[in-house]
């Protein structure tokens, strides 16, 4: 796949709901590909759940040809057994990124919110405001899901505009 053509897979990993989105760029021309998120019962069991985003996310890298996926940094909150399961689902994310090939970035919170309002220390309402700007599509989200789904947005195009970025250093010779 060209440097001109990429597909991003942004996603907000989380236990209960998981918010993802694909965005793609043709040449100079970003679009929304897809979005959601996978909401998954706490009745299941972790290995059940791990199969499950393991599944769901297998599915969309083959259905919309994923060439990259972006993730956000996780930081260690007030609940260590919290952090410690996300980071089965970073896993199975690495996993994919490995078996099909994809190049994996993360970025750090500040990064993510830096890159869409402009502010590092922007709020997550600031954040899914810009995203709502830029993709009005998203209003459909009932409130409880549309941050998952925003928080992934934001990623997906930091995704796609570091590799903008990069290329256009490299053009510069930078």
């Amino acid at each position: 796949m060209s440097n001109h053509h990429r597909v991003i897979l942004g996603v907000d990993p989380g236990f209960s709901v998981t918010g993802y989105s694909i965005v793609t760029k043709i040449g100079s021309q970003v679009s929304l590909r897809d979005c959601g998120y996978l909401k998954m019962s706490s009745n299941h069991t972790l290995s059940q759940r791990t199969g499950t985003f393991y599944a769901f996310f297998q599915e969309k890298i083959n259905t919309f040809q994923v060439s990259g996926i972006a993730l956000e940094t996780s930081f260690l909150g007030k609940n260590a057994q919290t952090f410690l399961k996300l980071g089965y689902l970073r896993g199975i994310l690495y996993l994919l990124a490995d078996q099909h090939k994809l190049e994996l970035s993360e970025f750090a919170p500040r990064e993510v919110k830096a890159a869409t309002t402009g502010f590092g220390g922007a709020s997550k309402e600031q954040v899914a405001h810009m995203m709502l700007r830029l993709f009005p599509k998203l209003a459909e989200f009932r409130d409880v899901e549309r941050s998952d789904v925003t928080d992934a947005l934001a990623v997906s195009l930091c995704g796609i505009w570091q590799e903008q970025s990069l290329l256009q250093r490299l053009q510069k010779g930078g």
